[in-house]
């Protein structure tokens, strides 16, 4: 367990996925608070339970944990802590509209392969991925009832005073949490070597891309002085100079999509072809492949650049 920030320690969760691990920061001081969890693993819950061990402490010692987001490596052991007795905490807004992924499970899994349908995911993909989602949501053990924080509050963990502040389009609840002498606890709001994954998924906000692009504003806007990430890192120490390169990403991959619809109207399938050609992507990696296509697309349409026909599936041309 590594200290990274005056009062903040970094527990890193495994987790089965190409980035390895999760990074989980425990703010020590006057109490014991945990910002996000991992997937409900019995190596993640080791490595939980030794790092709170190494400061004399087990999972019920918490005084809270608090999710940036309800991804499946941020959330999925957040009902242990539950029914260890620590309350749970999530922004009011991923309450309303991402708890309900996992709290609701069955239905969301008939929309979205809906959704995927619609546009031109092949069928035996879909029930390929399927299988995946559903083994995911076996890792997952969702809190039973999260206690809301809203925006622009002022909150008080382990003796520090936090601003919470809303940063959508990673995930549509995305928070982050920004201390009063400018450490940042960023969850996947900001990544150092890859860009944060941002997928138009069923039921999510209507752009969001032009969320994620304006959230970078915001922690533009934010000046922190360092941020601690959900990935890698664990901390980005110029942050303006990593939020410049990761909006030049986004504006790279909008002109890759005009050269691609040059020769012709395509499925979102079909172009997450075109910007992800890489060969052995797992399933879950070639449908985030997916969503993050669909998701520029969306965007490109409100800027007026693309437009959507009306077919199943759903194909994207240019607007001359």
């Amino acid at each position: 367990m590594d200290l990274v920030a005056e009062g903040i320690r970094r527990i890193a969760a495994p987790i089965p996925y190409p980035m390895k691990y999760v990074n989980l920061y425990l703010l020590e001081g006057d109490g014991l608070v945990l910002v996000d969890s991992a997937l409900d693993t019995t190596t993640a819950r080791t490595a939980i339970e030794e790092g709170l061990a190494d400061r004399g402490a087990a999972p019920g010692d918490l005084d809270a944990v608090v999710l940036t987001h309800h991804h499946p490596d941020h959330y999925g052991l957040a009902g242990w802590f539950e029914d260890a007795g620590v309350p749970v905490y999530m922004l009011d807004v991923a309450i309303e509209r991402d708890h309900a992924w996992w709290s609701r499970f069955e239905p969301w899994l008939e929309q979205s392969s809906a959704h995927f349908r619609e546009h031109g995911m092949p069928e035996a993909f879909i029930a390929d991925l399927r299988e995946v989602m559903e083994a995911t949501r076996r890792r997952i053990r969702p809190p039973r009832a999260p206690l809301a924080l809203t925006v622009g509050q002022t909150v008080e963990l382990a003796g520090r005073r936090y601003a919470v502040h809303w940063t959508p389009g990673h995930a549509d609840g995305h928070l982050v949490l920004l201390r009063e002498d400018g450490v940042l606890i960023a969850g996947d709001a900001i990544l150092d070597r890859i860009t944060p994954n941002v997928g138009k998924w069923v039921g999510s906000r209507p752009d969001p891309l032009g969320d994620f692009l304006n959230s970078l504003k915001r922690l533009r806007e934010l000046e922190p002085e360092r941020a601690l990430v959900g990935h890698y890192g664990p901390a980005i120490e110029d942050v303006p100079a990593r939020i410049a390169e990761i909006e030049r990403h986004h504006e790279e991959r909008l002109r890759e999509l005009e050269r691609a619809l040059a020769a012709g109207p395509r499925t979102a399938w079909e172009l997450s072809l075109v910007l992800f050609p890489q060969t052995g992507l797992s399933t879950a990696q070639r449908r985030f492949a997916w969503a993050e296509t669909l998701a520029h697309l969306v965007h490109m349409e409100g800027l007026g650049r693309v437009r959507r026909l009306p077919e199943a599936p759903v194909r994207y041309e240019l607007v001359a």
